[in-house]
């Protein structure tokens, strides 16, 4: 049996999207989650996962929710984030099936300024679900993990009692990831903020699944957005399975995996470290600063070996009347950052187990 005897190809939302994350805890395996900026990206990784025989999870962030919208659209309010995020959403939902692989819409870190984003976004998924019966999105992220932790968990608990209605799954943060990404600073943090407490986590669950099971807590166990130096990053994933063994000591629970864990910053990481992750229930890992050096890289690559070929319309190295519009086709040097981005996105498989899981 495989994912697809489960829930069916494209888009998983709803109980489908619970039953595909309680799927990768049976079998001990973690899917990769791709902040994506265009349909380019979008395409590609869905290419990875079908050449994985793997489902995949698209994330937006609030500034790759605007340039999917364009440079030129005004973000002073959030419209360019909103609308780029449901115009990612809609084309990913128009090709997801076509891959034949299930496929999770998501958003990424939302922090408090940016709440106003996360609303539009939960707009347009209750004027979907009236018309189709599920969110727009599968599932969203909010990250007020720099707030005070009881600001945090209750507005966290008012938002899932939103979505729940929807039945859209909320991802959410306790204790910061380091680094920087999309204009979000923690490099400065004391590094005792980099990990969790078991009672934090208890915390959320105590607070949360009165509401649903649908959510999932990135807890922090010294994760870091960014790709280091070897020293500068003390992952302790050995944190996980004591946020686990907390959780299920207070609930009773028969199950060693109570909570659905995401591994924020998974860039750089080792493969020993994801894999130990991984065997404490993680269900979700992040990667976007390797992700994104990989498009380059295809991209880069093709403009330095093709350099002759670029620098006018007409005139190579093979002849000075001979025209060169199939090697300046954006078509031909985008796809080569798409060839290293699948590639890229397919040892993230590997990493996560996340091979033949269909």
């Amino acid at each position: 049996m495989g994912i697809l005897d489960v829930v069916p190809a494209g888009v998983v939302t709803g109980k489908n999207l619970t039953k595909l994350y309680d799927y990768c805890q049976e079998h001990n395996f973690a899917i990769p989650a791709v902040n994506i900026t265009s349909s380019s990206t979008v395409n590609a990784c869905l290419e990875a996962a079908r050449d994985s025989n793997s489902p995949i999870i698209l994330q937006v962030s609030h500034g790759g929710s605007a340039y999917f919208a364009g440079k030129g659209v005004k973000n002073d309010k959030d419209q360019a984030s909103i609308i780029g995020a449901v115009a990612a959403a809609h084309h990913i939902r128009t090709v997801a099936s076509t891959y034949g692989v299930p496929v999770v819409i998501h958003s990424d870190h939302c922090a408090k300024k940016l709440l106003g984003w996360f609303d539009g976004m939960l707009d347009a998924d209750e004027a979907y679900f009236k018309i189709h019966g599920e969110p727009l999105f599968s599932s969203h992220m909010i990250d007020l993990s720099a707030d005070d932790k009881d600001y945090n968990i209750q507005t966290t608990a008012k938002y899932m009692a939103r979505m729940a209605k929807i039945n859209c799954l909320l991802e959410m943060e306790i204790g910061l990831t380091g680094g920087e990404e999309d204009g979000v600073n923690n490099e400065d943090v004391d590094n005792s903020a980099l990990y969790t407490q078991p009672e934090d986590v208890y915390d959320v669950y105590k607070a949360l699944s009165p509401i649903g099971n649908m959510f999932h807590i990135a807890a922090a166990f010294g994760n870091v957005h960014g790709v280091y130096k070897p020293g500068n990053v003390k992952l302790q994933p050995i944190l996980l399975k004591h946020f686990q063994e907390y959780v299920q000591k207070q609930i009773g629970s028969t199950s060693n995996k109570p909570l659905y864990l995401v591994f924020h910053g998974g860039s750089g990481s080792t493969k020993e470290e994801v894999k130990e992750a991984v065997s404490y229930g993680v269900v979700k890992m992040n990667i976007d600063t390797d992700t994104q050096f990989a498009y380059l890289a295809g991209v880069r690559d093709y403009v330095l070996n093709k350099s002759g070929y670029l620098k006018t319309q007409v005139g190579n190295p093979d002849g000075d009347d001979l025209p060169n519009k199939k090697y300046y086709d954006p078509r031909v040097w985008v796809r080569e950052g798409e060839k290293t981005l699948i590639a890229r996105v397919i040892e993230a498989n590997k990493d996560l187990g996340c091979i033949n899981t269909l």
